[in-house]
């Protein structure tokens, strides 16, 4: 019998948090009287937290973990932590304890008597440095008005998810900031929204820096791209490359019979000639890419790929 429901973890060197982070999510559980599986995924760490997570995995069979041979990133971990799941519904958080697994009960019960395919969590209050806070507002507004998503915060760890959500996306890359999008363009519309704690960090430090937020625009922009034409991509490359060559051939067209009928010298030294000529090169060569993008879709290989190294209690 499937729990009702699963909560994925992942982890990169987070040792001093697991053994309080599993106590705390198993209370939970109890005290709501929710049948739980926990699945941790180690993202190649380096200090001990995966000889911790093998003493949980034998102390309860129903703490699960899996462990990456090197560090694929947050998006491999969720991929892979979403294909072991099996409850009805998925819970993610980090696992450096400033996500509260308390808010368990209420997140499952938004998305099962509440009807939404997800629920992200909004840590209203937050307690980061007004260097991650100033920024994860500006892109937060930026994704709710390309995605037309009303969230406000797409990059909480904190989400709850239908199990048909998680097996019908793909995520990978860098795109896990970006799942409600995903979710979205895959057809999951009816996405909510839940204020949920935010508690300081007690041990290590985190994991990402400021860079996140110069490829958060890009990341943005790929996996609009990706949902929307990466099974197609000749609707993309296909469209703008006959606009740019029919314009192109057009004008070139036209300075011809500029030529021809009213005998008008000097076309070559026109810069709209140029002008012609570029785009109709560039409709070309847009066309060609889509053409050659389509073939390589057609062929694409699973990105599922990950070199999982052990698993415990599957």
């Amino acid at each position: 019998m499937s729990p009702q429901v699963s909560v994925v973890i992942p982890l990169l060197n987070e040792e001093d948090s697991l053994h309080e982070l599993a106590q705390r999510i198993q209370q939970v559980a109890s005290s709501s009287n929710l049948s739980t599986e926990i699945i941790f995924v180690d993202d190649g760490s380096t200090d001990g937290s995966w000889q911790l997570l093998e003493q949980l995995a034998q102390s309860n069979p129903n703490i699960k973990a899996i462990r990456f041979r090197r560090n694929y990133g947050k998006s491999a971990a969720l991929n892979v932590g979403f294909e072991a799941a099996q409850g009805d519904v998925i819970i993610t958080m980090d696992a450096d304890l400033q996500d509260d697994p308390a808010e368990i009960p209420e997140l499952y019960k938004m998305t099962t008597e509440g009807g939404y395919d997800l629920v992200s969590g909004w840590k209203k209050k937050r307690h980061d440095p007004i260097s991650k806070r100033i920024p994860s507002r500006f892109f937060n507004r930026v994704t709710q008005m390309m995605s037309g998503i009303k969230l406000h915060d797409f990059n909480c760890g904190l989400k709850a998810y239908r199990r048909d959500v998680v097996k019908s996306i793909e995520v990978f890359g860098e795109m896990h900031r970006y799942i409600p999008v995903i979710a979205k363009q895959a057809g999951f519309r009816k996405i909510g929204e839940k204020v949920v704690q935010h508690h300081k960090r007690k041990h290590g430090k985190s994991k990402y820096g400021l860079e996140r937020y110069m490829r958060g625009f890009l990341d943005l922009m790929t996996v609009l791209f990706v949902t929307r034409f990466g099974k197609r991509p000749m609707h993309f490359f296909g469209t703008w490359g006959v606009i740019f060559f029919v314009v192109g051939f057009g004008i070139l067209v036209w300075l011809s019979i500029e030529k021809l009928a009213y005998n008008v010298g000097g076309i070559a030294t026109r810069p709209i000639f140029f002008f012609g000529l570029i785009t109709l090169v560039v409709g070309a060569q847009l066309f060609l890419t889509g053409f050659l993008a389509e073939l390589i879709s057609r062929n694409a290989v699973d990105r599922n790929s990950y070199l999982v190294e052990k698993r415990l209690n599957h």
